[in-house]
């Protein structure tokens, strides 16, 4: 029996990849879903995507135009009062969430859009009138932009000025971490280096497989773990093999729950080497679980992590500054440890669940006002 409490509270429809798809956006609606959220506002998942599904072609393009008026009715059904769509500024991912955003707004309810990364706009447009006009359009249409990062607020607000666009970082449930024992070795073990995500070239993982050839071939101990899917799993494989990496680099499925948490707690070294982001969860994974961080200065990750503090950032596409970086960690383990134990606590102060919960609390608690 639901009770009347229950009945009251404003329903939020929050639009994702489905919920066991090993990406940022489902970590980020899984973390709606299960956060302090839930005791103010219904909380729905509504899937979009073609993770988690299997469908030939023909079934997918029948879902593709099927989705816009599922979304309708449950709209209708469930009188959802905000719709939170999750996407990202790739076009792919823009024109098929233009649709959900375009039904959303006919049926009459607020809509938040957030950007998970991909292209700054300017850089996304590429100087196309046609593409800049839409774009402004759709995030004029929006009651609300949210962004992951500094360097995006800023790139949105000069592309939408006057716009309601708001930083709302990434975070991650802390609690699982604040227990988490690091396992002790041995002084000459070789130095674990993990990378926890989609299997895809735009993470920089050909220049990570060739930048840890480097390290090795110059004398660094230390091996590598790349766990996830994607279409380039195969590719990175032989990638691999040719370089003489069979011993040293393993291949793993996407970890979750306490298998993450134990490959996140063995890592010495989680290197990011990513073309572009958002904020991305595995980043904030691993410097929770007190890893030293090698990344790209892309997106978010400079508002996260400090030179010399929390790690090591490196240019994109640079293959031997993540060697470097690599060895130059690896060859010094008090450093190490003192950068894992700052990240460590960098996530547990200021990138902790309760933040974006609150946040988004007074952006649906705003707009569900609105909408009435």
């Amino acid at each position: 029996m639901i009770c009347e409490a229950t009945l009251k509270r404003p329903v939020v429809l929050a639009l994702g990849p489905h919920r066991g798809a090993a990406s940022g956006i489902s970590a980020h609606v899984n973390n709606l879903l299960s956060s302090s959220l839930t005791r103010e506002f219904s909380l729905l998942h509504f899937q979009v995507g073609a993770e988690g599904r299997k469908e030939g072609l023909l079934a997918r393009w029948l879902r593709l135009v099927a989705s816009p008026f599922e979304l309708a009715g449950r709209i209708i059904a469930r009188s959802v009062a905000i719709v939170h769509i999750n996407t990202a500024l790739n076009r792919r991912a823009f024109w098929r969430d233009l649709a959900y955003l375009i039904v959303s707004k006919l049926c009459g309810v607020r809509v938040i859009y957030q950007v998970h990364g991909g292209a700054l706009p300017l850089e996304f447009c590429a100087g196309n009138p046609l593409m800049t006009a839409v774009l402004r359009w759709t995030l004029s249409v929006a009651d609300v932009v949210v962004v992951l990062a500094q360097v995006e607020l800023d790139a949105y607000r000069h592309f939408v000025p006057g716009r309601h666009v708001e930083l709302i970082p990434s975070a991650i449930d802390f609690t699982a971490y604040r227990s988490l024992t690091r396992p002790r070795r041995r002084p000459d073990a070789p130095v674990h280096v993990v990378y926890l995500g989609r299997l895809v070239r735009e993470k920089g993982l050909y220049e990570l497989l060739r930048g840890f050839a480097w390290a090795r071939s110059n004398g660094t101990n230390a091996r590598l773990t790349i766990a996830g899917l994607g279409p380039d799993g195969n590719r990175l494989k032989h990638a691999a093999a040719n370089l003489g990496l069979h011993a040293d680099v393993q291949f793993l499925e996407p970890a979750f729950g306490e298998q993450k948490l134990n490959l996140l707690a063995s890592a010495d070294l989680f290197v990011l080497a990513s073309y572009s982001e958002g904020l991305p969860y595995a980043l904030l994974e691993g410097m929770a679980a007190g890893a030293a961080i090698v990344a790209t200065p892309v997106g978010g990750i400079p508002d996260v992590v400090v030179p010399g503090v929390h790690g090591l950032l490196v240019p994109t596409h640079d293959s031997q500054a993540i060697g470097q970086a690599i060895a130059q960690l690896a060859a010094d383990r008090e450093s190490r440890a003192r950068m894992g134990a700052a990240a460590r606590a960098r996530i547990a102060a200021a990138y902790s669940l309760e933040r974006p919960a609150r946040e988004f609390s007074q952006l649906y608690a705003g707009r569900a006002v609105a909408a009435h």
